[in-house]
């Protein structure tokens, strides 16, 4: 096992990549796909079960954990890993997207943000120096830069502005940051759906230096084919030699989009928010298991999946427990959601290992087509 942060990649299908990132608590198998632990928790599943998904790293949120319970507290009981039972690599963010999303609730200058609570009202300052501090004492093996992210569509100089203002704030992380072996930061690239932008970050970002580098400013409103353009060169602009980390996505055809041009990382609440909202993502695309058509029906939500829902359950039995409100729905169908994520990004890296990722795209977007197999 390495005791400092590298990766290693291992082949190449077009600007597809499969490969290893190397940490002191584990590999991650890239591509891969980091399941979301907002506070501490991959909500309605335990960590032994995440991890039975495939799952090598979980991603978790440093505004959510700053506020409830602390960084602090957290730190006095022995680090994220320790206090959520998960012994392997912890992403966090910085909190800059949450603390952007508040609107009304935050004021903005050179210095960061001052912001009030969603939980209660009260005041904080989030800086570059304060997320990099909240980090360390959360313990994350992957620390993100903080910046500044706008929703689009936004003006161009907007745009330019927030980026330049992320780019300062870049250097102020890293500065912060210092000599950490064993844990990584990662630079994060803004500009919007501007190339120039986008060069300009990235070249900004490599002069710094990180260990890895996110695509950062997409899918906040920009719609699939403007996000899909930015990385058909974007990623391009990033060391090849570093992971690509796409923030916030998605659906697993961003997913496979996002993969077939070069990104290495994703992570998304899409799965297990849609776990708890009775909807299962297939092979065949997302399955309404509060449909009356599943309520008879003694079938596997897909029956070639492994999980514990497809395996002991059928749908009749999933669509009543979701009718009913009852938490096992929650929880089998938020690892089924899971378990099929791990899958596809299993499928994604073989194929590319195999040279064959065509092949399986054309065979993942032919599924989708088809759709949910016929009721009974």
């Amino acid at each position: 096992m390495s005791e400092r942060f590298s990766f290693t990649l291992n082949a190449t299908d077009g600007a597809a990549r499969t490969g290893v990132i190397h940490t002191p608590r584990g590999e991650i198998r890239t591509p891969a796909f980091m399941p979301v632990g907002t506070a501490g928790t991959v909500k309605a599943m335990m960590p032994d079960s995440v991890r039975a998904t495939g799952a090598d790293i979980l991603l978790g949120n440093t505004y959510h954990l700053m506020l409830r319970p602390t960084a602090e507290r957290i730190h006095a009981l022995g680090g994220l890993h320790r206090f959520m039972n998960w012994d392997r690599p912890i992403l966090t963010d910085s909190g800059g997207f949450q603390v952007m999303s508040l609107a009304s609730l935050r004021k903005l200058t050179e210095e960061g943000v001052r912001f009030s609570s969603h939980i209660d009202g009260s005041k904080h300052m989030l800086t570059p120096e304060r997320s990099m501090e909240i980090q360390r004492l959360l313990g994350s093996d992957i620390v993100m830069a903080f910046d500044e992210c706008p929703a689009l569509p936004a003006d161009d100089k907007r745009v330019a502005e927030s980026m330049r203002l992320s780019m300062r704030w870049a250097q102020r992380s890293r500065d912060a940051f210092g000599d950490r072996p064993g844990h990584a930061l990662f630079g994060i690239m803004q500009g919007g759906v501007s190339p120039e932008l986008r060069a300009e970050s990235a070249e900004a970002l490599v002069a710094i230096g990180f260990d890895g580098y996110a695509v950062g400013g997409l899918a906040v409103g920009e719609g699939q084919e403007a996000m899909f353009g930015v990385l058909d060169y974007a990623p391009g602009h990033l060391p090849a030699n570093k992971p690509r980390y796409l923030m916030g996505v998605g659906k697993p055809d961003d997913i496979v989009g996002a993969v077939e041009r070069g990104i290495d990382m994703m992570d998304c609440v899409l799965p297990s928010r849609s776990g708890r909202t009775g909807q299962g993502w297939t092979r065949r695309g997302a399955i309404n298991l509060k449909n009356a058509r599943h309520r008879d029906d003694p079938r596997p939500l897909d029956e070639a999946c492994t999980c514990p829902a497809c395996r002991s359950y059928s749908r009749a039995y999933l669509h009543h427990v979701v009718r009913a409100d009852e938490i096992i729905g929650s929880m089998l169908l938020t690892w089924h959601n899971l378990h099929y994520y791990q899958a596809l990004m299993q499928g994604l890296r073989d194929a590319i290992a195999d040279g064959r990722l065509g092949d399986f795209v054309a065979d993942f977007h032919a599924q989708r087509a088809a759709g949910d197999i016929e009721p009974l």
